[in-house]
């Protein structure tokens, strides 16, 4: 394995649409800034816009690390493994930037996601380079369904709640970077 390929073709984004999990990572430019890795999951929270171009819902979280290192400097991977079936890694390297609510592209972008209470941004990646490896050490586990909890969590705080909690969770990144407005 270990190759590169041009475009996100049909195969590929095949495979890419079926992983129930994939992980984001995003660096600030400061040498002593945290390097962010997260993991990201849900139904149907990935999308493949084009063949060079994906999107993931961003929820509501705890930390705004990946949208804050996005508007300062755009670099962002993203990650996928295969769990179950042949081993493959494959990642995503490019450009990224949050669209939020209220953005012109929000309306049109989120009707490739299932409505979520939690929704905060929709990130959008340019993918500059696509690669894959082998991954024959990433075990294999079974997937046994998506964990309800977060849509819980933020249809329980309602839409009020959700903002306030955004004003003191995603307003900075832990290096002081803007988050959320």
């Amino acid at each position: 394995m270990g190759r590169t390929y041009d475009v996100i073709d049909h195969h590929l984004s095949t495979w890419l649409a079926a992983q129930p999990l994939f992980f984001v990572g995003t660096a600030p430019l400061a040498q002593d800034g945290h390097v962010n890795i997260s993991p990201k999951g849900l139904a149907d929270t990935f999308a493949v816009l084009g063949p060079a171009q994906v999107a993931y819902l961003d929820l509501t979280g705890s930390g705004i690390e990946t949208v804050a290192h996005l508007r300062e400097n755009g670099r962002i991977c993203v990650m996928m493994c295969a769990f179950t079936g042949p081993p493959r890694i494959v990642r995503l390297h490019g450009r990224g930037h949050a669209v939020v609510p209220g953005d012109a592209a929000f309306e049109e972008l989120s009707r490739q996601f299932p409505a979520r209470a939690g929704t905060r941004a929709i990130v959008v990646v340019d993918v500059e380079r696509i690669a894959d490896s082998c991954g024959y050490a990433v075990p294999t586990m079974a997937y046994t369904g998506d964990r309800d909890r977060l849509d819980k969590w933020t249809e329980g705080r309602g839409h009020d709640g959700l903002v306030a909690y955004r004003a003191e969770k995603n307003a900075a990144s832990i290096d002081g970077l803007p988050g959320l407005a």
